[in-house]
């Protein structure tokens, strides 16, 4: 496996990472270093083993083999709250949110430090209200009554409602309007800027190729190349190896790779 060296410690590692749903070996040695401040990108064909590799690193599925490190701690084995309040965020690619509350509940039991709208850092939801309009307009409308679109801006700003040390992302810009995924690329940006690492799948390769520092492929539950973004998305050649097409053409926001 081509290994990425981009002279930043990583933030999280997963080493021979091995894991179970059942009866069913997903994940068969993932390897895996996501540099601190940095965003990676996780890209492969379906049932590739993407999304089990990010429920596995929250702790809703169990280690089989292998380590998973954050900022050198152990934390396989560790139930998933404890690994939540290291700073650790998850945008599942089914949302997760809470559809009879409001969009204003759903921000505040995410904000660990809150418990009543006003605890909320203002300036904080202001800036999220800047890339997510949608979120002051219906701050209090039930989240179950928002669009497909629109409860992804939820999950995504319920993630970001606190400074956050990493935030693993499963495809946010499923569903959003081209405009609404710029406003992403954008946010994610300032978030990096501000030292925020960020492991991201995403189907859609040109916001991958926007935003990905490194990136790492995944074919049958194992990690299979680990290098620059810039490498693959100039190499056609590599893209269809590893991935089976070519993303040289790829549009602005419609054209991605396979989930």
């Amino acid at each position: 496996m081509a290994m990425a060296n981009s002279g930043v410690a990583p933030a999280l590692r997963l080493s021979g990472v091995q894991a179970h749903i059942g009866a069913y070996h997903i994940l068969h040695g993932v390897d895996l270093a996501v540099p601190e401040g940095e965003v990676t990108v996780l890209l492969g064909r379906n049932g590739a083993g993407k999304t089990t590799t990010l429920r596995t690193i929250m702790g809703l599925v169990a280690v089989s083999q292998g380590e998973i490190g954050f900022r050198g701690a152990a934390i396989h084995g560790r139930e998933t709250p404890d690994i939540s309040r290291l700073g650790i965020a998850w945008v599942p690619e089914s949302m997760g949110i809470f559809t009879d509350l409001t969009v204003q509940e759903n921000m505040v039991l995410a904000a660990r430090q809150a418990r009543h709208a006003g605890d909320l850092d203002r300036a904080r939801l202001d800036w999220i209200f800047g890339h997510f309009p949608a979120m002051k307009k219906f701050w209090l409308y039930p989240a179950g009554k928002l669009s497909g679109g629109q409860k992804q801006m939820l999950a995504v700003s319920r993630a970001i409602i606190e400074p956050r040390a990493l935030i693993l992302i499963d495809e946010p810009s499923k569903g959003l309007a081209p405009s609404i995924v710029q406003n992403l690329i954008t946010a994610l940006r300032e978030l990096k800027a501000q030292k925020t690492t960020i492991l991201l799948v995403e189907q859609n390769f040109a916001m991958a190729r926007a935003l990905g520092d490194t990136v790492a492929v995944m074919d049958n539950g194992r990690t299979v190349h680990h290098g620059t973004m810039a490498a693959l998305a100039s190499d056609e050649e590599l893209q269809q190896r590893l991935l089976g097409l070519s993303l040289g053409h790829a549009s602005d926001h419609t054209q991605g790779v396979p989930a």
